[in-house]
């Protein structure tokens, strides 16, 4: 019996998991998650067989981010959740976790002195993809400057994560609205096992949302999209809602200690529940 930092298969395996739950992963998930810290995605394994999973990433020497907090359904009421939960608190060290807490996790997530600042609310609906003159696919070169803006926007610094998410792969793009030469917002979209999920987004007007929500390069009439918007950007969730988007699935976002200085965009959706 052992608890020890995943391998690339170990968290494709766990993300196998996720989507058993219905938590619909992307499907080039696993590489960039790792990317932001290798030590951070943990495995219990008894006689061989993997059975619990835990993420708590450092994003920064203040902030941390915990998910994937899954136990196969077997291996359940048997203590093994509760060794992956101490052995990923005690990887953030001091610093302060974040999480997006499902509704049947919330009172024990309190007990553990997490404290509710909002809610993170996943809209589901459809958009026919349409590429706005004002936008393109984002550069290489251009990923430092929005891992500086997403870095103001949610008071972390999320570099290591955000250079391979915002990083293009065949399942995942980053879009960017401009105005001439300067950056106006950007819209990572990415393919999951139904449909596509776009996040972050980070936009100062309706217009650059509209144009980034539309801009998917994965774009197909007859599937899904997904956004996950916290309670604190109302804009994009009105936006959202005029477009026919339904709020299907909600989470608590908790904090057990100072929450990050955060100070989004007037249209802002996070990137992923699992590492914010």
């Amino acid at each position: 019996m052992t608890i020890r930092a995943m391998t690339l298969e170990d968290l494709r395996t766990v993300l196998g998991w996720a989507e058993e739950e219905g938590w619909n992963p992307g499907l080039d998930d696993a590489e960039a998650m790792l990317a932001a810290d290798p030590q951070g995605f943990l495995i219990k394994v008894v006689d061989g067989e993997p059975v619990a999973a835990i993420s708590v990433v450092n994003h920064d020497p203040g902030f941390a981010f915990l998910g994937l907090y899954l136990c196969k359904p077997q291996f359940r009421g048997q203590g093994h959740g509760l060794d992956v939960w101490r052995a990923g608190i005690a990887h953030a060290g001091t610093r302060t976790i974040g999480l997006d807490g499902v509704p049947e996790q919330q009172e024990n997530y309190a007990q553990s002195g997490f404290v509710k600042h909002g809610s993170t609310i996943r809209y589901e609906g459809r958009i026919n993809a349409t590429l706005d003159s004002r936008v393109r696919r984002a550069s290489v070169e251009e990923i430092e400057t929005l891992i500086v803006r997403d870095a103001k926007s949610c008071g972390m610094d999320r570099a290591a994560f955000l250079a391979a998410w915002l990083a293009p792969s065949p399942n995942r793009q980053t879009m960017v609205s401009m105005d001439g030469t300067t950056i106006t917002g950007y819209a990572t979209f990415r393919l999951c096992v139904l449909g596509t999920k776009i996040g972050p987004l980070y936009a100062t007007s309706q217009a650059d949302a509209q144009i980034l929500l539309a801009s998917n390069p994965f774009g197909r009439r007859d599937e899904p999209v997904y956004v996950d918007v916290q309670d604190q950007s109302p804009p994009l969730c009105k936006l959202l809602q005029e477009r026919g988007f339904e709020a299907v699935f909600e989470t608590a976002r908790m904090f057990n200690g100072v929450p990050p200085d955060a100070r989004p965009t007037l249209f802002h959706a996070i990137a992923t529940m699992e590492l914010g």
